[in-house]
């Protein structure tokens, strides 16, 4: 192809959809350029996640987690109403079921309090059964502003907006990146349908992001590692359990948010999900392995360090997650009136995690500039919820570092 366009943007998800949705918007006459390996958008972390509209609950105040959250679920809510993408701002309740619960949950309120999350409150037991009346607890937190949306949908719109805007601007599928050189300032990308030219280029690679940085000459320490998070869907006999969603007090010494429900834009109800090593990073299946990846991670010292830091909970998650029985219990612990029969094994998804060689997740959001490029290198939950936030972020880096002028 002898077009060369102003920016290639590597990765379909819906943070690449947004970084390109952002750029032309500001910019109609820029020639964007969007590779998606995969045989359509939004196939890994953006499809296959819970579907949640976070409201910024449990965010360090001041962190670009806690800013891109608030901003962009404002946004976006914006947007699926304009664009008539499905979704439901229809409010959660976080449960405490244990004493020793309750000094972290009034932490995360205070929290909550901090970042501007408007309408949160504390409420009873009683209360929280007026809202979900299957559930048992000692209290909890009302989050009104959280919902539940169809990312999938966004990013499909996103791309769809972008190809509008300019007729120029192309969104591939099934263009995998082999590889990029730079030959006189101009970007060769190599894919396994042909060859194209950029001036920039943007990388969105999320479980690919460190190979794609250290490809491109990234002197980056950390590594992503997958963790795979399962789900059951509740049956026929189960869903009246569930109204919206219900989440629980998140453990402060595991990096995750616990198994929750989740009313689905589609009517089904989800659980989950739990958080296993994986042994393959797009591989969502209990069994699926890949000797590369694999070899990444545990010849990683971070992976170590976190697994064995966690590893009473690592071995309770691994354990749950080939037994049904045993995630019912996690379950019943907010709703006890369900059944083995209420519940049945649904799909997975897989997390990727920027781990530091000292085991920490890097947990912040991480965008970083080199030379001619842009990389996102750690874009974790809620970074779908924020995803027009950071591809304005991006947009923001970009303008600045490729010099571009309206």
């Amino acid at each position: 192809m002898d077009t060369v366009f102003d920016v290639a943007i590597v990765g379909g998800g819906i943070i690449g959809a947004a970084a390109a949705y952002k750029i032309q918007k500001a910019y109609p006459y820029i020639k964007v350029l969007v590779l998606e390996k995969e045989d359509q958008l939004a196939p890994h972390q953006t499809g296959n996640n819970s579907g949640v509209i976070h409201s910024g609950l449990y965010y360090k105040p001041g962190s670009k987690k806690a800013k891109n959250c608030f901003h962009g679920r404002h946004e976006i809510v914006a947007f699926a109403k304009e664009h008539n993408v499905a979704h439901n701002v229809c409010g959660k309740v976080v449960v405490a079921t244990d004493e020793a619960e309750l000094p972290h949950m009034n932490k995360i309120f205070a929290n909550g309090l901090e970042n501007q999350i408007e309408g949160i409150e504390k409420i009873f037991a009683e209360q929280v059964q007026e809202i979900e009346p299957f559930v048992k607890s000692i209290g909890g937190i009302w989050v009104p502003c959280t919902g539940i949306i169809d990312f999938v949908g966004v990013t499909k719109k996103l791309a769809e907006i972008v190809a509008g805007l300019n007729s120029e601007s192309l969104v591939l599928t099934s263009h995998k990146v082999l590889g990029f050189d730079r030959t006189d300032g101009i970007r060769n990308i190599e894919t396994n349908q042909g060859n194209f030219k950029a001036n920039k280029m943007i990388f969105c690679g999320g479980l690919q992001a460190d190979r794609l940085a250290k490809k491109d000459g990234v002197p980056l320490k950390e590594k992503v590692v997958g963790f795979r998070g399962d789900y059951y869907e509740l049956n026929d006999s189960g869903k009246h359990k569930v109204k919206n969603l219900i989440y629980p007090v998140p453990n402060p010494e595991f990096p995750f948010l616990g198994v929750h429900f989740t009313r689905m834009t589609n009517g089904e109800i989800e659980c989950g999900p739990n958080a296993v090593f994986t042994f393959k990073r797009e591989g969502y299946g209990k069994t699926d392995f890949s000797f590369r990846d694999t070899f990444d991670a545990l010849t990683y010292g971070g992976t170590w360090k976190l697994l064995l830091g966690n590893l009473g909970f690592a071995i309770n998650e691994y354990r749950r997650a080939f037994s049904k029985r045993l995630f019912l219990k996690t379950l019943q612990r907010m709703i006890p009136s369900l059944t083995m029969e209420d519940i049945r094994p649904g799909r997975a998804g897989v997390r990727a995690q920027l781990l530091g060689v000292n085991g920490d997740t890097r947990d912040d959001f991480r965008i970083e500039y080199k030379d001619d490029a842009i990389h996102v290198l750690n874009a974790p939950s809620p970074a779908a919820t924020a995803c027009l936030a950071i591809g304005n972020d991006i947009k923001e880096m970009a303008e600045k570092h490729f010099d571009w002028k309206n």
